[in-house]
């Protein structure tokens, strides 16, 4: 054998030993897929955020709605009046409801539309109140939308428009707010694009009220939620 064969065997047994060798096969193949994996695991806890934000929206509207058809004042004996402090604490209560983690009213904005009938038998959106700095208004049309005519169709889906009775109101209810994900990441939003959540309810006015608009109590000034601002609670 000539000499630095044995050198050269050694080397090559060597090489065929790595080449056999596949203990780091499975860390090396984590390494590439890891990558992924975690892109999936962000994806689906946004995708899960997401639809519990949308909930909670929804159950917002719902929770408005509801009450703005039962606040005013209970003298069984007269058509109960609403205030404009009533309509405040509703926006404080929802605030409360839907939680501090949203922040709904910088995110997002709550427009409440009282639906009635107008003089001449047609639909009107009589009075409005809104909360929120997200710069967006009603889809339906402003405070006194049909005031006059029969053109003015209600308020809801085209070709389902809800509307009120003679001598009733709807109060109807609209959220829009901007989904603030968990994680700001350039990559995870190309797979779930970031999408304004609205939400729409509607109640009718439980008992007699008072339409002719909504009031201050006496001796006192309550802030209006005009729709002209853009502010939160």
């Amino acid at each position: 054998m000539r000499p630095g064969s044995h050198s050269f065997l050694r080397r090559i047994h060597a090489l065929c030993r790595i080449v056999r060798d596949t203990r780091g096969v499975a860390l090396v193949e984590f390494a590439f897929i890891s990558p992924i994996i975690l892109l999936m695991g962000v994806v689906g806890i946004e995708m899960a955020n997401q639809a519990v934000v949308n909930m909670r929206i929804s159950q917002a509207a719902m929770h408005i709605a509801d009450n703005a058809s039962r606040i005013g004042d209970r003298d069984s004996l007269v058509a109960q009046k609403i205030y404009e402090g009533d309509i405040n604490d509703l926006f404080i209560g929802v605030g409360i409801q839907a939680g501090n983690g949203i922040d709904l009213f910088e995110n997002g904005r709550i427009v409440l539309s009282s639906l009635e009938r107008n003089g001449d038998g047609g639909q009107t959106i009589k009075w409005q109140r809104c909360m929120g700095k997200k710069v967006v208004g009603s889809s339906y049309g402003g405070e006194g939308t049909g005031a006059t005519g029969t053109g003015f169709p209600g308020m809801g889906e085209s070709g389902k428009e809800l509307q009120a009775g003679s001598g009733e109101a709807i109060m109807f209810v609209e959220i829009e707010y901007d989904y603030q994900p968990l994680v700001n990441n350039t990559l995870t939003s190309k797979f779930l694009p970031a999408a304004a959540i609205r939400s729409e309810a509607a109640f009718n006015v439980r008992n007699a009220r008072d339409l002719s608009g909504i009031h201050q109590r006496s001796g006192s000034s309550s802030p209006v939620s005009a729709c002209s601002k853009y502010e939160s609670i």
